[in-house]
């Protein structure tokens, strides 16, 4: 496989006020082929927001690298940076802070144009409007500010900003989190369509595993700054390893008021604030845990056939 993106050591620490480091992002390793959308799920301050950012260079990494069609991002400086932009892309999570309310919508688009240096407005224009149109708005919105607009409408002009420059990487953090169910069902569907007909790749971030498993082709599970188990959707979801995932997927609602929660692996109420320097960064919440997994951290151990490209972070296997 010649992977558009690879992920090599990535780690991101930061220092608290009091001159504390806290790792957010530790030691990830990632390919994503061509294509592909790798969904990254886990709660809120797993790290996978600061990953898709240290991904667009948005924030700059502590260690590792990042590299976009064998490209070494990390090596590259602002101007340069700046035109390989043009193919990496981000979705934010709220659309309403990610859109400048003092600009109309056909300006909110065309702007990824004018930066990139597009000078006729009468290119930027037209180019807006298919992409509105594309995006499943009326280019009639042109001159309407955001302010007028739905939150699903303003999620579609982020899309249509994000896809102005033909990328083929897109980055989506939580691009539905802030919507209604049934808007986020539209959104959803737009990004596979355009996926399908524009040869894209998503790194598609979300709290919801349901959301990632209807998505993602592979689907990586993050905690405390760690991927601690990856795999295709059906074999996570249909055979969950780690504790944690089990986790994750008793969380999803179901409508059954007979249904019980069948994990007895884990404790909810027990949580460390911060990976454990030794050991496996789980075992504060793990009921399952031994001697080993609070000395010894966990190595990425395969599951099944090599094929089915499922590893998980944990002694248990």
């Amino acid at each position: 496989m010649n992977p558009i993106l690879e992920l090599i050591g990535l780690t991101k620490d930061f220092t608290a006020k009091n001159g504390v480091k806290i790792s957010a992002v530790r030691g990830i390793n990632l390919q994503q082929a061509k294509g592909e959308t790798i969904g990254i799920v886990g709660e809120s301050g797993c790290g996978k927001s600061t990953l898709g950012r240290m991904i667009l260079q948005l924030i700059r990494p502590s260690a590792g690298r990042v590299m976009f069609q064998n490209q070494d991002l990390m090596s590259l400086g602002n101007s340069e940076l700046r035109q390989i932009r043009r193919q990496m892309q981000m979705i934010f999570q709220d659309p309403y802070a990610a859109l400048d309310p003092r600009m109309t919508v056909g300006q909110l688009v065309e702007e990824p144009l004018l930066i990139h240096g597009e000078r006729s407005s009468k290119v930027r224009q037209m180019r807006a409007a298919e992409l509105l149109t594309l995006c499943g708005l009326s280019s009639e919105l042109s001159r309407s500010y955001p302010a007028a607009l739905s939150g699903g409408q303003r999620q579609r002009i982020c899309i249509a900003r994000a896809l102005a420059l033909s990328p083929k990487l897109v980055v989506a953090d939580e691009p539905v989190s802030a919507l209604d169910v049934s808007v986020q069902a539209q959104v959803i569907n737009l990004m596979m369509q355009l996926k399908r007909n524009h040869d894209l790749s998503y790194i598609f971030i979300s709290h919801n595993l349901a959301v990632v498993k209807y998505v993602s082709d592979r689907i990586a599970v993050m905690y405390l700054g760690r991927i601690v188990e990856m795999g295709l959707p059906e074999d996570i979801c249909d055979n969950p390893a780690h504790p944690y995932t089990r986790l994750l997927l008793d969380a999803i609602p179901v409508p059954d008021p007979e249904r019980t929660r069948p994990t007895e692996e884990v404790s909810s109420h027990v949580l460390e604030p911060k990976p454990r320097s030794s050991g496996c960064s789980f075992v504060g919440r793990c009921l399952l845990a031994t001697e080993k997994c609070r000395s010894e951290p966990p190595k990425p151990v395969p599951i099944g056939a090599p094929s089915k490209q499922h590893w998980v972070e944990c002694h248990l296997y």
